[in-house]
């Protein structure tokens, strides 16, 4: 999600609806286009995984200065704590939050306990569920709220939570009463596909607009005319079936440049894969349709990561390849497949304290929001900006 909103990041052509983006976009090679910057910059980050930090700061290095003082390698539960304790303070005028409250007990993969689940952050199992357990850590991103109160923040999760009861509407509730007050419409479920990412991956998106800075008017229209408001919130499908959008992106499209693992020169990400068996009738254990998009990614490994292809024997249709060995995704593809970039580092070495394996990186990915998904938030609340806090 920061890099998605910020830009300035390399995506594959096939990604990318040139009509839609126009301005955006600058010609970099012929599987590449330079997603210009929205103008936003990330200046807080945190997560409780130290190769999560090691991978963004990395990467992030060629961006700000000194990253790692961006990045906090803690739970949002304990910033908020060291901040009630005056141990630190987020940095000033911030204009967005954004955050993924943990998924597991929303996901349809999970045992979905929602609200009641009893395992806080480090893993710890209470007797009761509390507010520092993984399924009410949206609380902790409504405090975060409450103490920077942003002009917009946006919520992220899997779109098992919207099947859970009345799990969505107390969290928009909930998000309504912070501060002055948010306009929170009902969250909606995008398809990262639409985005241009060639993955089928739903999450639930919850934006808030705060009534402290927003125009008062212009949130009245939005209230009122809701999606066919000049400042709806969620950004417009730019992949599709309609002939007025590009076509989904497909793995074909978006691998077709890399080479195989062992002719992989430089790149450790794309050397890298899980050596995992074949299990039948298990998660994961399936051949991805190249002409077609990915499952959703998962942060899970070795067994968990599905097969760029399969041999003949096992039910392989990937024809062109039936001549390649069997494997799983690489670390580069499912990454692609995510639609970061290509110069993006996830397995490397630098050093015992410097290094991210391959079963590290597949957790990274799994875990993030796609950057083409974050770009067309980011892009598009870049270009209702004015409009939406204009006095």
């Amino acid at each position: 999600m920061d890099l998605g909103l910020e830009g300035g990041f390399l995506a594959h052509r096939s990604s990318i609806n040139s009509d839609l983006y126009a301005s955006y976009i600058s010609d970099h090679d012929e599987n590449y286009v330079y997603l210009k910057k929205t103008g936003f910059e990330t200046v807080f980050a945190n997560d409780i995984l130290p190769f999560a930090k090691l991978a963004w700061c990395n990467f992030f290095k060629n961006r700000v200065n000194q990253p790692e003082n961006i990045f906090h390698l803690e739970s949002i539960v304990d910033v908020v704590n060291n901040i009630e304790n005056k141990q630190f303070s987020f940095p000033n005028d911030i204009d967005v939050v954004t955050g993924g409250f943990p998924c597991q007990d929303f996901s349809f993969a999970g045992k979905r306990k929602g609200f009641d689940s009893h395992k806080d952050h480090n893993g710890i199992i209470y007797n009761e569920p509390t507010e520092a357990t993984r399924g009410q850590l949206y609380l902790w991103l409504k405090k975060v709220v409450e103490i920077t109160k942003p002009k917009v923040f946006i919520a992220e999760n899997v779109k098992g939570l919207v099947t859970l009861g009345d799990v969505k509407d107390i969290i928009q509730k909930d998000f309504r009463n912070i501060d002055d007050g948010y306009v929170v419409l009902d969250a909606q479920v995008l398809n990262a596909k639409n985005y241009g990412v060639a993955q089928n991956r739903e999450r639930v998106i919850f934006i808030g607009i705060s009534k402290r800075y927003a125009n008062k008017k212009i949130l009245d229209e939005l209230i009122s005319l809701q999606e066919k408001s000049e400042v709806y919130p969620y950004p417009p499908y730019t992949h599709g079936t309609d002939p007025e959008l590009k076509p989904y992106a497909t793995l074909n499209q978006i691998l077709a440049h890399l080479p195989e693992p062992e002719l992989a020169s430089t790149d450790k990400s794309q050397q890298s894969y899980s050596k995992a068996k074949l299990f039948k009738k298990t998660q994961g254990n399936i051949e991805v349709n190249m002409n077609g998009q990915a499952p959703t990614i998962r942060a899970e490994h070795h067994g968990n990561i599905e097969f760029r292809r399969l041999s003949k024997e096992n039910g392989g249709t990937n024809l062109s390849e039936l001549h390649l060995p069997q494997r799983r995704l690489t670390v580069r593809e499912c990454a692609l497949i995510q639609s970061f970039p290509p110069d993006y580092e996830f397995v490397f070495n630098y050093g015992k304290a410097n290094s991210v394996s391959a079963s590290a990186a597949y957790k990274i990915i799994g875990n993030a929001v796609p950057p083409l998904l974050g770009f067309a938030i980011g892009r598009h609340l870049s270009q209702i900006w004015d409009k939406l806090f204009k006095t």
